[in-house]
């Protein structure tokens, strides 16, 4: 059984599972985002989310609210 990853339309909503290593796939003209959740105090992919030095900064243990 292969790893499936999640993604989810940001326009429609449409969700789809596709193998992992696949290419990305697209819904409404555009490239569908990760449905998956970020692990607990793990860095995030979004610049605005990003540190400069990650390995000797705190993360985020979910007490900040939504």
């Amino acid at each position: 059984m292969s790893k499936k990853n999640k993604y989810e339309c940001e326009n429609c909503g449409k969700k789809v599972e596709v193998d992992a290593g696949a290419k990305v796939p697209d819904c409404c003209g555009k490239a569908m985002r990760s449905a998956e959740k970020l692990p607990v105090c793990e860095m995030s992919s979004t610049a605005e989310h990003s540190r400069l030095n990650g390995s000797d900064d705190a993360c985020d243990d979910g007490r900040s609210g939504n």
